[in-house]
């Protein structure tokens, strides 16, 4: 397949599994479905690389490789609070408009590593898209009344976007974060490792949760959208997005990936029914803009031929 055809559909399959985890929120909420996802996602890519995952271990332990150790366990905690963060945002408000948030955490990275005057105006047109947003806290959370996310229409809505302003700051931390991590390990294996950092972290709110508690977690059911969603938001976009890296530019590859909060919006559509106002979407489009031309304007670089750690594979 190209290379667009292959970031579309990871595109697609992560937002697929994000709806279908959305789904399942009212019966065992996000933590359970954010524990769920990270150990099945961790597990089946331990499975597939089990030798490279195996040696790296072994190497940490001769050669007391203690900053190596740090910098993957940094990078596993970034990525469990950002899957918590995203989960818990998108229970609150709709999965677009959570993706969107969410989004400005690459931007920040990529403005602020540029030294063109161009990118302060992707940074204001970003700023037109959330003050858009901004108009309308109130309504955001009317799609979710779920027990877990009790409260006020005010109050769902600003936990909500609390929550994914979270997930970008761990976003733009995971960026810096998984750069130094693939320098450090080979293949996949630092990013398998920081994976089951990330499942350990979020365990213990997904045992506390009350759904969990009452054993609703281990439903057949439950068990298999977990395994679906772990599949879909990790396993199958880190495949292909690796694919794409080795094959077009990191910049174009940016490009293509700002395509990602449309089809959040368009899949909280119709999977959640999660219908946005027309503001919702001009604030959406503002941002995939900014997000698409502070890509456009980085440095060219050449096809990485190992690809050692993808994107996130957000939500």
């Amino acid at each position: 397949m190209p290379p667009s055809t292959l970031v579309v559909t990871g595109i697609l399959s992560v937002q697929l599994g994000a709806g279908l985890a959305g789904r399942m929120f009212s019966l065992v909420g996000p933590a359970v479905m954010t524990g769920l996802r990270l150990w099945t996602g961790a597990a089946l890519m331990a499975a597939l690389g089990a030798r490279g995952l195996a040696r790296s271990i072994r190497d940490l332990a001769r050669d007391r490789a203690w900053r190596d150790s740090a910098i993957v366990l940094a990078f596993g905690v970034t990525l469990g609070v950002m899957n918590f963060s995203i989960y818990q945002s998108f229970a609150r408000i709709p999965l677009g408009i959570a993706v969107t948030i969410e989004f400005l955490g690459p931007l920040a990275v990529a403005v602020a590593s540029s030294r063109r005057l161009i990118d302060l105006v992707w940074v204001a047109l970003a700023g037109a898209g959330v003050a858009l947003l901004s108009d309308g806290w109130t309504s955001l959370s009317v799609h979710h009344s779920a027990p877990h996310a009790a409260g006020s229409s005010a109050g769902l809505a600003v936990t909500g976007v609390a929550f994914a302003l979270v997930a970008a700051a761990c976003w733009a931390a995971y960026i810096l974060l998984s750069a130094s991590t693939g320098r450090r390990f080979r293949g996949s294996s630092g990013l398998v490792i920081a994976m089951v950092v990330a499942a350990v972290v979020v365990t213990p709110a997904a045992v506390a949760s009350p759904a969990a508690g009452h054993g609703s977690a281990l439903q057949p059911a439950v068990l298999g959208t977990g395994i679906a969603v772990g599949l879909l938001s990790s396993v199958i976009p880190y495949r292909l997005e690796l694919e794409a890296l080795r094959r077009v530019p990191a910049r174009i590859f940016g490009i293509w990936m700002s395509l990602e909060p449309a089809v959040a919006a368009l899949v909280g559509l119709v999977l959640l029914g999660e219908a946005l106002a027309p503001r919702e979407w001009a604030a959406i489009a503002c941002v995939i803009l900014a997000c698409a031309g502070a890509a456009r304007g980085a440095d060219p670089a050449q096809p990485a031929e190992a690809g050692p750690v993808p994107p996130p594979p957000a939500p």
